[in-house]
């Protein structure tokens, strides 16, 4: 099985509509790197794994932590484990005082089984 993960911080207490919002912001992400190459680069470069992926029926699945620190770690194991990882840090315009805020990330997508290496301890959002 193939599938995207997104991790979501619940230490922040943010609106429902927020969280889902900044989920969507991080798997669009892992589209947006690939299409979005820089002048004379071609865009795509998606793998055989991205492709099936793309095909259907795009599994993802949505897990919290409950500290900036733990998402952290999240992201750091994530990209020692050789997997794709993008971040979400929320310009803080509608919550959290105008602070710039890491509120997510999503991971692959790419094989559960080597996702679930590094996310199979937390549990679902």
């Amino acid at each position: 099985m193939i599938k995207q993960v997104i991790v979501i911080r619940r230490d922040l207490h943010m609106r429902q509509g927020k969280a889902v919002a900044q989920g969507a912001h991080a798997a669009m992400l892992f589209l947006i790197d690939r299409l979005m190459k820089g002048p004379g680069e071609a865009p795509g470069g998606f793998t055989e794994t991205e492709v099936r992926w793309l095909g259907g029926p795009m599994g993802k699945i949505c897990l919290r932590v409950e500290s900036e620190e733990e998402l952290l770690q999240i992201v750091e194991d994530t990209r020692e484990a050789g997997l794709t990882v993008h971040t979400v840090t929320d310009s803080g315009r509608t919550e959290f005082g105008g602070v710039p805020t890491l509120t997510c990330c999503a991971i692959g997508p790419n094989e559960a089984e080597r996702i679930d290496a590094v996310t199979g301890h937390l549990k679902l959002l």
